[in-house]
């Protein structure tokens, strides 16, 4: 197996854990919402995490506006003894149906792109060759050239 197979496979595990949580982030922020839900002032916080009640205020409108930094959170789930955790999930799942549904989208490219260029000659391949050798193109660019398909 290669490098690089052994890395998708350790990836993809990891991203299906964070798949399993399809929570989004709340409307105010994570900051503001457990704040609340702990029944914490802006004070509260702002004595546990070593900062003011205004730079507790400047986090949670930050994180509403998506300009929060990971370090800044960090601190705030250090203060609450709470771990941040965070991850991307691929729209597809995982990252091997990413790199599968991308590789059909290329080689059907390719090979649609041959196709017309042998129509234009009168030489017609018949529908079913055509999804045969997407499919074979889409698993030898798999193979062969993985980094071609992001180009």
């Amino acid at each position: 197996m290669k490098t690089q197979e052994v890395i998708l496979i350790q990836a993809d595990k990891r991203i299906q854990k964070f798949a399993k949580i399809s929570e989004e982030r709340p409307p105010q922020g994570w900051i503001y919402t457990l704040r609340n839900a702990l029944g914490m002032s802006m004070r509260q916080l702002g004595k546990l995490a070593k900062i003011t009640p205004q730079g507790i205020k400047d986090m949670e409108d930050r994180e509403k506006n998506g300009n929060i930094t990971i370090a800044a959170l960090e601190q705030i789930g250090k203060a609450l003894n709470m771990r941040l955790v965070y991850g991307f999930v691929p729209v597809e799942g995982s990252l091997k149906k990413k790199i599968d549904k991308k590789a059909l989208d290329v080689a059907k490219k390719i090979v649609l792109r041959t196709s017309n260029s042998m129509m234009l000659e009168n030489q017609k391949v018949r529908p079913t060759i055509i999804k045969k050798s997407i499919t074979a193109k889409a698993l030898e660019i798999k193979q062969k050239n993985l980094k071609s398909l992001w180009e």
